[in-house]
């Protein structure tokens, strides 16, 4: 068996402007600046306190305002707005995930920054209900790259770190694979330039028809 774990954000599902948004909300309901769009999209993949306390790095003592602010402002936009329009997948990620689904020898995982609560709406408007064998989120774990998501899904799923690999658009996802010692797939499409992640990732998609060769690579099959 092999396992295959996705980031969410970023990876599979474009939510920038969605998190654009709720930044911007969180940080205008305090009475701040907001950061610059590159310095919020670097942050993508973090739990929330973890981003907040590098995007505000001067007020700690609103951290715990800042991370309420951003769930509020994140729930009301997607309230507003259609899912499909909010959420959209990548091209290509419904295609790639049915293809991994319907192979009897690969499990789907997810490790995600994002709650359960945030993921939950997500799962609903992809129809991803028990596609995921696996799936961790900031609820109980340390932020990105701490290995805990990753070593958890092993965990569940009984597996060895080299029948895994995960596939992610950050820094973050990456160095979160390299801790737990499994393969890191990074995606050109996502929050953190290619750029960043090369130097860190085991492979790099320019679009996800080249998931399965590199999975091909990774586990020496043709």
């Amino acid at each position: 068996m092999k396992l295959v774990i996705f980031d969410v954000d970023g990876t599979l599902v474009d939510s920038q402007a969605h998190i654009l948004a709720a930044m911007s909300g969180a940080f205008e309901a305090h009475g701040l600046p907001v950061p610059p769009q590159a310095e919020v999209l670097g942050i993508v993949g973090l739990s929330l306190p973890e981003a907040m306390a590098r995007l505000a790095p001067e007020r700690p003592d609103l951290n715990a305002g800042l991370v309420e602010a951003y769930k509020a402002s994140f729930v009301k936009t997607r309230a507003a707005v259609s899912g499909d329009v909010l959420h959209p997948l990548f091209p290509g990620a419904a295609e790639a995930l049915a293809g991994l689904r319907g192979q009897d020898e690969v499990l789907l995982g997810i490790a995600t920054g994002k709650s359960r609560r945030g993921l939950d709406p997500s799962i609903a408007q992809h129809g991803w209900q028990g596609w995921f064998q696996t799936i961790q989120t900031a609820d109980h774990h340390p932020a990105k790259p701490h290995p805990s998501m990753i070593e958890a899904c092993l965990s569940e799923m009984g597996m060895d770190a080299g029948d895994a690999v995960m596939v992610g658009d950050t820094t973050f996802d990456l160095e979160m694979a390299r801790a737990a010692g499994v393969a890191g797939i990074g995606v050109a499409w996502g929050n953190h330039p290619p750029q960043h992640l090369n130097p860190v990732a085991d492979y790099m998609l320019d679009d996800w028809a080249g998931l399965a060769p590199a999975l091909a690579q990774l586990w020496g099959s043709a």
